[in-house]
């Protein structure tokens, strides 16, 4: 185990290498046994730890929302224009998700696994990060930076599963960091978007 892992409480241990349970054999997949032995211990003394599999699901998934809302809340309060926030915006995602891409992986693929009323609670909130990049989109539009042609769902849904990709393909050890990344997916996405062309 290592020293980052070793400084963690009990719990977060248990969460963490659940996260890369859940990642490697899928949610629905994986069971509270496979847990206790990826941790090395007996079954029972993991739930005096972790009620139930699906408490560690939750865990990760309202952990990672109020770390994605917390750095868009961020954005929201600087004075620049809607292009920059929305590159700013674009740039905190990667971030976070950088931050745990096993988590991140865990977030976008099985939260759908959450039972109710959570998954509710959750898309809900899913919903309303993803109307925030909307209402920075539509401040450019007003102010005419971006173009009033292109529709404002089809430019949220193209940002978000462009970026929602990353855990999938993103090598934590390769020479590209997370600030650089953001840099570059988000000088093709806003770029994109802007009423005049800053080429010439």
């Amino acid at each position: 185990m290592s020293d980052a892992i070793a400084n963690l409480s009990r719990k977060e241990q248990v969460i963490r290498k659940a996260a890369e349970l859940f990642k490697d054999k899928g949610y629905a997949a994986a069971s509270m046994r496979d847990l206790a032995q990826l941790l090395g211990i007996e079954a029972a003394s993991l739930y005096s730890h972790i009620k139930s599999k699906e408490e560690i699901l939750r865990s990760l998934c309202f952990d990672m929302a109020a770390e994605f809302r917390k750095s868009l809340e961020e954005v929201e309060k600087q004075n620049v224009p809607a292009s920059e926030k929305l590159r700013n915006g674009i740039i905190g995602h990667i971030q976070v998700m950088a931050k745990d891409l096993t988590a991140s992986a865990v977030f976008m693929n099985e939260h759908r696994h959450l039972s109710e009323p959570y998954l509710r609670d959750f898309l809900l909130l899913r919903i309303n990060y993803i109307n925030r990049f909307k209402t920075i989109f539509e401040e450019g539009v007003r102010t005419g930076e971006f173009k009033s042609t292109i529709d404002k769902k089809l430019a949220v849904m193209t940002l978000f599963s462009s970026l929602n990709w990353m855990p999938m393909w993103y090598d934590p050890d390769s020479s590209i960091d997370p600030q650089a990344l953001g840099d570059q997916l988000a000088d093709m996405l806003v770029n994109g978007l802007k009423a005049t062309s800053t080429a010439g």
